[in-house]
């Protein structure tokens, strides 16, 4: 007689069964609430910036541009684990292993955490080395140094709420993820001005006040996510460690976490790359370039939400064979992206000085991130096609794919692109070589991810 095939916890059996249901009810219902938790966390990072240019100083946010990049490479890095843990945790919905994720939910913190701590403590001995390579000097580092470290232990705190967040949304749930971005931006905000500026009796710590703000903030974040992950979803297994099966969950999510994680990180390096070609133009080209990247990642926070609402869609659903659900659920998501990307183009554009105004009073920073606004952002809608067909491949367990598409982008196309621009039209040049990759990967990506997705899925039917 065989075994009875586990069957998925009832918490799952109504919105967590992604694999039923009209697909753009489930899109919408999963990305509000993922809107707001992303804006969250990018609200962390803008907030902090914005309090700092009220310093006054454009060497200490040139300095803290300079650390942009570094703190999404280690970001994005370790977020591979994240990536890996919704991607498997969603398909063993698919299948209806709840028991098998449970333990894999238990095994990818512990190997998600302990990887953040290693990464974070070998970027802290090479923060000099790696600072001065970016384009950083005597005047910008003492600004890194003071922030750098208080900021890489944040982020080893942070892997306990992003990877507790990446296992509920698999499981069809994006607001309580939400709601704890939403507190910890909170936390961050009030403690901000109080660290940086010495208010009501608080020491005025500047730059390192900002970073410990963050810190008390992610810590206060991880509390709330695990408690909510394990005792009101109850997804961790609390039945012992699983030890016996600790091979098996990392097979399950290394495969996935580690070109993810690769992939992620390349392009906070493409970006340390730029700004590094950027700093031989100056600390005003660096300063407008950070305050532009952060603009960016707000004004295309719908669509990096799609990105990541749809995965915990697709990955049920490819884990049920389920494919026509898959291929609606992809292009819903590129035609409201290509909508949203130019909504934001022409707000951006019509706002740019503005915009601009509110960071900076240097006429130079003004004026470069004037032009990134006009010339870059008519590109987003073809240019983002690349990071939704990214995120479907990791839901579907072929992270080979979203690898190669990444490190194809940047290592090929944009940091050559960028450096030739650089070299024939200084910074207008290396903006109009961005915009004109974003064109080209879109268009020749689509075209080959839709025809590798066709040949996975017949061979799956045919095996």
């Amino acid at each position: 007689m065989s075994e009875p095939k586990p069957t998925i916890d009832p918490k799952y059996a109504n919105k967590g069964d992604l694999t039923n249901g009209p697909i753009k009810a489930h899109l919408i219902r999963l990305t509000i609430p993922m809107i707001w938790g992303l804006f969250a966390v990018i609200f962390v990072q803008l907030v902090d910036v914005y309090f700092i240019s009220l310093l006054g100083d454009t060497t200490i946010l040139a300095g803290i541009s300079f650390t942009f990049p570094v703190t999404m490479a280690v970001s994005h890095l370790v977020f591979g684990f994240n990536i890996a843990l919704a991607s498997v945790v969603s398909r063993l919905i698919g299948e209806k292993r709840h028991d098998d994720v449970k333990r894999i939910v238990l095994h990818g913190i512990m190997m998600g955490f302990g990887a953040t701590a290693v990464i974070c403590a070998l970027t802290y001995l090479c923060l000099k080395p790696l600072f001065f390579a970016m384009g950083a000097d005597e005047t910008t580092f003492p600004v890194i140094i003071d922030y750098m470290p208080l900021w890489l232990v944040a982020c080893s705190v942070l892997a306990f709420p992003t990877k507790s967040n990446s296992a509920i949304r698999s499981a069809g749930d994006t607001f309580t993820p939400a709601m704890v971005m939403s507190f910890i931006a909170l936390v961050n905000l009030c403690l901000d001005p109080l660290l940086i500026f010495g208010l009501l009796g608080f020491p005025a710590m500047g730059v390192k006040g900002a970073a410990l703000a963050t810190l008390i903030a992610f810590s206060c974040g991880a509390v709330a996510a695990l408690y909510i992950l394990i005792f009101r979803k109850k997804m961790v297994a609390m039945d012992g460690l699983h030890l016996d099966k600790l091979k098996d969950s990392a097979r399950r999510l290394l495969v996935i976490a580690i070109p993810a994680g690769i992939a992620n990180v390349i392009m906070p390096f493409s970006t340390a790359v730029i700004t590094a070609m950027l700093a031989v133009h100056g600390a005003e080209a660096v300063a407008a370039f950070g305050v532009v990247s952060r603009i960016e990642a707000l004004a295309l926070l719908i669509v990096i939400a799609l990105a990541v609402s749809m995965a915990p869609i697709i990955g049920q659903n490819w884990g049920a064979q389920k494919f026509s659900r898959v291929h609606e659920t992809i292009n819903l998501a590129i035609g409201f992206n290509l909508i949203w990307s130019a909504i934001v183009a022409i707000t951006l554009a019509l706002a740019a000085y503005p915009i601009a105004r509110a960071f900076s009073d240097d006429p130079l920073v003004i004026r470069y991130a004037v032009l990134f606004f006009w010339i870059v952002p008519i590109t987003y809608g073809v240019g983002n096609i690349v990071f939704g067909w990214s995120s479907a491949f990791n839901a579907m367990g072929m992270p080979q794919k979203a690898f190669m598409m990444i490190a194809v982008r940047a290592l090929v196309m944009t940091i050559p692109a960028a450096y030739i621009g650089g070299a024939l039209y200084g910074v207008i040049g290396i903006m109009v070589s961005v915009a004109l990759v974003n064109i080209l990967s879109g268009i020749l990506f689509h075209i080959l991810s839709s025809r590798r997705c066709h040949q996975k899925e017949h061979a799956l039917q045919t095996a």
